[in-house]
């Protein structure tokens, strides 16, 4: 594990690389009081090639910072991490696995470690990064997944963190989560506002291919004004698909009157998921105010998600030569 300690009076520290282990921490530490805390997720691939490449790790560092800044956690140096990263990889090299369906974790993670009781701006902290080998996110691999859709729980919220990548967001989802389970589905259709708005499905940031109200061919994703988080595998999937310019990309505002809508006028293609976990994970059926409502999609993911999910996946594992890959 990768080990950097900051203080207002010393500044950042020297990295140290050393084996795995547990944190000391104060007591009265603020991560723990105050939630003064954040992680990014992020993934090392080995290619064909037993090449290891990072995904576009600045687009990490890019929201790292930014989940920093909110979190009134001190400024570091972005390109240093990432190199921190890459040589915390390399010691650990033979823990990224020959396959082209799994991968090595790489999660950052950034502690307020302010040793006085007291809500504000630490002058302490911990920044650090662990490892783990991982196959897929979900246990039923790609096949589609079922979402529980209720006003009931709320994710985010405007002038809220929704769109920084904090534990706090996560650890108060866990309960509706819970309660999706109990409906009989997989993951949480996040819903925000009286029109019912949707945001998120799970921890993924969400896609509606479809015709839209005028007829076009397009590919939607809700946009970014503070309650979505900005995914790295949200932003390559616009840059792709605007690349490709085959149909109308938008991030627009959907509701689940649209959704509905839609549905009995068979105008949706195809829902999914996506995130560094997933990449690409498709939405099979949604439970919404007592009704199912069955999304059209095969298990082989359908268009556009089985192109984009090739893509993506031949540029991780180094199939497809881009500048989104990093070299280990």
């Amino acid at each position: 594990m990768l080990t950097i300690e900051w203080t207002n009076a010393g500044g950042w520290q020297k990295p140290p690389i050393k084996p795995f282990g547990n944190l000391s921490l104060h007591s009265a530490c603020s991560a723990m009081h105050y939630a003064v805390q954040l992680f990014e997720s992020m993934k090392a691939y080995r290619g064909a090639d037993d090449k290891v490449r990072l995904f576009r790790p600045m687009l990490n560092m890019n929201r790292m910072a930014k989940s920093a800044e909110r979190a009134c956690l001190p400024v570091f140096d972005r390109a240093e991490l990432v190199e921190c990263i890459r040589r915390l990889v390399q010691v650990d090299l033979e823990w990224v696995p020959q396959s082209d369906s799994a991968s090595l974790y790489i999660r950052p993670t950034f502690l307020g470690t302010e040793r006085p009781l007291g809500v504000k701006k630490p002058s302490h902290a911990l920044l650090y990064v662990i490892l783990s080998p991982v196959g897929s996110f979900f246990s039923t691999g790609a096949k589609p997944v079922s979402l529980w859709a209720d006003s009931k729980y709320i994710r985010a919220w405007r002038g809220g963190t929704g769109d920084c990548k904090m534990g706090r967001n996560y650890g108060a989802s866990i309960y509706a989560q819970h309660e999706a389970v109990d409906y009989g589905c997989q993951q949480v259709l996040w819903l925000y506002g009286d029109d019912h708005q949707v945001t998120e499905v799970g921890t993924m940031n969400m896609f509606l291919f479809w015709n839209n109200e005028k007829g076009e061919e397009e590919l939607a994703t809700p946009p970014l004004d503070g309650i979505i988080l900005p995914g790295i595998t949200r932003q390559s999937i616009l840059e792709l698909n605007r690349k490709w310019g085959e149909f109308k990309v938008c991030e627009r505002y959907l509701t689940m009157a649209d959704l509905r809508w839609a549905l009995k006028e068979g105008r949706v293609k195809e829902m999914f998921g996506s995130g560094t976990a997933c990449v690409v994970s498709p939405v099979g059926r949604i439970l919404y105010q007592g009704e199912n409502l069955h999304i059209p999609c095969q298990e082989d993911f359908p268009q556009p998600a089985s192109r984009l999910m090739k893509e993506l996946t031949d540029i991780q594992y180094g199939r497809t030569q881009s500048d989104w890959s990093v070299l280990v």
